[in-house]
């Protein structure tokens, strides 16, 4: 009889410390610790996030094992983000991935983070059929990828500037709406009129997105109306937030239905800690029904940085014998290499 497969996932990319420990693909325990000392800067401080990391990983780790109902023992890999993400972030979970799964004579696993958060969508059925396209959008990445197999995906397309999580934070920001933006704009979209305003989308070709361009149609705007209404924002921040949403929406969907309809795959997923929105998911829901898609939409608890992503990501690894020496240094730069 062969050994059950157990795999402690690790996640250190930017400002969560999570682990999660998987047997044979089935999650068992999903265990995170957030920093919220990074909302009184606006944004999240790197060196601040590393020492908190410092301070989580062990206790965090410990406590995804023992929801687990197993012992360090038991596993059979250490799963864990080598890129890309804030390298003070990384070196943290880097480092003790290795020490730990050093000290306990089994293989080390190195996950992209990206590839962690397509690979979401196996942690709980219903999984989506390979080939599948993905759109892949969070704070730093907005992207549309083309999965083949749980270990072979293609970019077809990605942003050339901003990411749209970062352009929905940075405007929210300069509404001094606080951080992080994204909950908070999704919140007030909820309560204003999506066609109130207007503002720039950008004419890229082929499948590639921006989003800086937007971004300064924001803020341009924005000035203006506050130099005619210094109270403008808390007068109209309803429909400011409900008109930035449907413009990134907007951008976002019609090139993913570019890319559909180039592929003439009809299978699509959504990933990432934007896809929490309820204006995108709202928008798979009118397009699936418009296009006749089959869509995938992750739990909430999947979206947003988390250690099972990395850790059913590496189960798919395990089985293939793909993994890493101790050596391999972690990286920051946006790659699915």
């Amino acid at each position: 009889m062969e050994k059950d497969i157990y795999i402690l996932g690790i996640e250190s990319s930017c400002d969560d410390t999570s682990a999660a420990v998987l047997k044979d693909g089935v999650l068992l325990s999903n265990v995170t610790a957030s920093q919220a000392v990074h909302e009184a800067y606006g944004g999240v401080v790197p060196e601040l996030a590393s020492r908190a990391h410092q301070e989580n990983v062990v206790p965090v780790v410990a406590q995804a094992i023992k929801q687990a109902g197993i012992t360090k023992e038991q596993l059979s890999a250490v799963a864990f983000t080598r890129g890309p993400g804030l390298m003070g972030s990384l070196l943290v979970g880097v480092s003790f991935a290795k020490g730990f799964a050093r000290s306990l004579n089994i293989p080390l696993i190195d996950v992209n983070h990206l590839q962690g958060h397509v690979m979401a969508h196996f942690i709980e059925e219903p999984f989506p059929p390979f080939p599948f396209l993905c759109l892949l959008v969070s704070g730093g990445n907005s992207q549309i990828v083309k999965v083949n197999a749980y270990n072979d995906m293609e970019i077809l397309g990605q942003t050339i500037d901003d990411a749209a999580g970062e352009a929905i934070d940075k405007c929210s920001k300069v509404m001094g709406l606080g951080y992080p933006g994204g909950p908070i704009i999704d919140r007030l979209a909820r309560q204003g009129n999506p066609h109130a305003y207007q503002f720039s989308e950008p004419h890229i070709p082929g499948l590639d997105y921006s989003f800086s361009g937007l971004k300064t149609s924001f803020l341009y705007n924005l000035r203006k109306w506050v130099a005619e209404d210094p109270d403008f924002v808390e007068h109209h921040k309803e429909d400011l937030a409900a008109s930035l949403e449907f413009t990134i929406v907007d951008i976002l969907m019609k090139k993913l239905r570019e890319a559909v309809k180039m592929t003439k795959i009809k299978h699509v997923a959504v990933a990432g800690g934007v896809s929490a929105n309820n204006g995108l998911r709202q928008a798979f829901h009118d397009y699936a029904k418009r296009y006749g898609w089959t869509i995938y939409i992750p739990k909430f608890s999947y979206t947003t940085d988390n250690a099972a992503m990395i850790g059913i990501t590496g189960y798919y690894k395990y089985l293939d014998g793909d993994f890493c020496s101790i050596d391999k240094p972690a990286f920051s730069k946006v790659t699915f290499k």
